[in-house]
């Protein structure tokens, strides 16, 4: 098996070294390419032994897993690039917010396409992936359905699941921002910070608690750290949270609504800063200037 990436950039660069660490492909079986041969991501990709190139073609040429990881409106570029090349053997993977398979298979019907969203933390083999096959392949068993290399590649830096395809962009909300979301919240904490976030989710994760449970277990009646959740919840710390969320979920339905479309500007993808969330519920591209 050999494995390509469209794109040398912070994902293609976290996977390859979680796939390294893993001990699941050599990373001379890796090749990635990128038209920018200066980014520390590609020196990084070099220094582990992957194989850089210029030509997406040659990765196509090269790789029977084939992910996409490049940004939403580049996707149909490659595509009209790529495609004449595509043979049966390969496995494309789509890692593109809010790309979906039915706006990739409106180029041509490519033989094997899944979409997937998963995280950095695969660098340290502790991501957390979802993941949705080709639509003509639901009558087929999992051992047939799913390319059994590339679950194998995937579960070895993480957490592996399929999901129906309506609710990545969901995980892509809360999986695939929540990393910096939580880095966030512990960078003005200093270097204890992502410490004490550490053991508090190895906590939840080996207990059989609620986590409302284990936080009432830490707050005495009239203690300091009751003190301090009152303090949150009263700037609204939680309803923060959930914004967030759900910002970056209408974001990639926004997205997903801009891949669709025939040709794409790169100028289109960008958003002003003083951007909002209406609180409306499905797509919403009204600007709210602040």
């Amino acid at each position: 098996m050999s494995v390509g990436f469209i794109g040398a950039g912070q994902l293609a660069h976290a996977l390859v070294k979680g796939f390294a660490s893993a001990g699941v492909i050599a990373t001379q079986r890796i090749i990635a390419s990128s038209p920018d041969t200066d980014l520390p991501t590609v020196a990084g990709l070099r220094k582990m032994g992957a194989i850089l190139t210029t030509s997406n073609k040659e990765v196509v040429n090269k790789s029977d897993v084939l992910f996409l990881a490049v940004k939403p409106h580049i996707i149909p570029f490659v595509l009209d690039e790529i495609g004449p090349d595509i043979e049966d053997r390969h496995l494309i993977v789509s890692c593109a917010a809010g790309v979906t398979i039915s706006s990739i298979e409106k180029y041509r019907p490519f033989p094997k396409v899944m979409r997937c969203m998963t995280n950095t933390p695969v660098v340290v083999r502790e991501g957390a992936t979802v993941y949705h096959t080709h639509t003509f392949t639901r009558h087929q068993t999992e051992e047939n359905r799913v390319n059994p290399c590339w679950k194998t590649l995937m579960a070895s830096v993480g957490f592996c699941t399929e999901v129906e395809e309506d609710l990545i962009d969901a995980v892509t909300g809360l999986s695939g921002s929540g990393p910096d979301l939580r880095e966030s919240l512990t960078y003005h904490r200093g270097v204890e910070g992502p410490g004490h976030a550490y053991g508090a989710a190895k906590m939840l994760l080996d207990s059989e608690l609620h986590p409302g449970q284990l936080k009432d277990n830490v707050c005495s009646p009239g203690g300091a750290t009751i003190h301090a959740l009152h303090v949150m919840e009263s700037g609204g710390f939680r309803s923060l949270l959930i914004n967030a969320v759900e910002a970056s979920c209408i974001r990639t339905r926004e997205l997903q609504f801009l891949a669709d479309q025939e040709r794409i500007s790169p100028a289109a993808i960008r958003r002003p800063p003083w951007t909002r969330v209406n609180g409306k519920p499905g797509l919403s591209l009204r600007r709210n200037p602040q």
